[in-house]
């Protein structure tokens, strides 16, 4: 008997449908959140590094947490969305490896669960603005936080359903293996799932290649042939990604953070910082509170 245990549960932040126009425009939107849409009327668009994408009537799409990309209307466009936050205990995110937009066509469970969820979550929308840079602030998160923490048992456990079984079909998108596609050997995804579990410890190649039993150099190359990037550049890209959503959803200080991340020194982490996400730690703060 199977006994697969789904480790990751989610925090839902805002849930509305909006009608939005070319004022609906804005560059580098990252959040430490999801974003899930359903388009019923009208076009935008979602640009990212990895291209382009049409937001058009009938299909729904996610975009992931940390993922930087530009959302533009020109000039009508309704749409259902969802933002959440994800936790798991080992830090893996289920889209570790998938963090970019992505579009499906929707088919008429979708667009029931998106009508659902807003239903049983009234007042979850987003009055004050629609510029992420209005809403996504560590006040407005405490107070979504606490809606959740005043939902009764039936709508908070139909809330985390409606989530995975959206969830569900993108991660279904992904499908089997091709001929020319391999499993990540399990040394890799055990070096993702440690750099995830220890990101507040001293981590190093030469450390992650010993636990693989491996050459430094061949452990390098290996990983990078499947996650696409260096091991160094994983782990600031991790500690990178913790250290915004900790900078976004507490108080702590900046020296507080790059502790909590790894980072023996703020000049150091405030350098990584800024060659990641072309922000100093105060100018992405500030940008979320100001």
């Amino acid at each position: 008997m199977s006994r697969r245990l789904l480790k990751n549960f989610f925090s839902l932040l805002h849930v509305n449908q909006v009608k939005l126009d070319r004022n609906w425009n804005f560059n580098n939107v990252i959040s430490p959140y999801y974003r899930l849409y359903f388009i019923d009327e009208g076009k935008g668009y979602i640009s990212s590094s990895h291209g382009n994408v049409t937001l058009e009537s009938g299909f729904m799409y996610i975009i992931p947490s940390f993922t930087i990309c530009n959302l533009h209307c020109p000039n009508y466009l309704s749409q259902y969305f969802i933002h959440f936050f994800e936790e798991s205990p080992d830090g893996i995110s289920l889209f570790y490896n998938k963090r970019v937009p992505e579009k499906i066509r929707a088919n008429e469970i979708d667009i029931a669960l998106f009508k659902r969820i807003l239903e049983i979550n009234p007042g979850r929308g987003i009055s004050r603005s629609q510029n992420p840079k209005d809403y996504e602030k560590n006040v407005f998160y405490h107070e979504y936080e606490e809606l959740n923490n005043k939902q009764n048992l039936s709508a908070y456990l139909e809330t985390q359903g409606i989530l995975l079984q959206l969830l569900s079909r993108f991660l279904e998108t992904a499908g089997p293996l091709d001929e020319s596609e391999h499993a990540i050997p399990i040394k890799v995804l055990d070096a993702i799932g440690y750099i995830q579990v220890n990101l507040h410890q001293d981590l190093t190649v030469a450390q992650l290649a010993k636990r693989a039993n491996q050459h430094q150099d061949y452990f390098s190359r290996v990983f990078y042939q499947y996650t696409g990037i260096r091991p160094l550049a994983y782990i600031h890209e991790k500690r990178i990604e913790r250290a915004q959503y900790l900078l976004t959803t507490t108080n702590m200080s900046y020296e507080e953070v790059a502790t909590a991340v790894g980072f023996d020194n703020l000049p150091h982490f405030s350098k990584v910082f800024k060659k990641v996400t072309s922000l100093t730690p105060g100018q992405y703060r500030q940008q979320r509170i100001s």
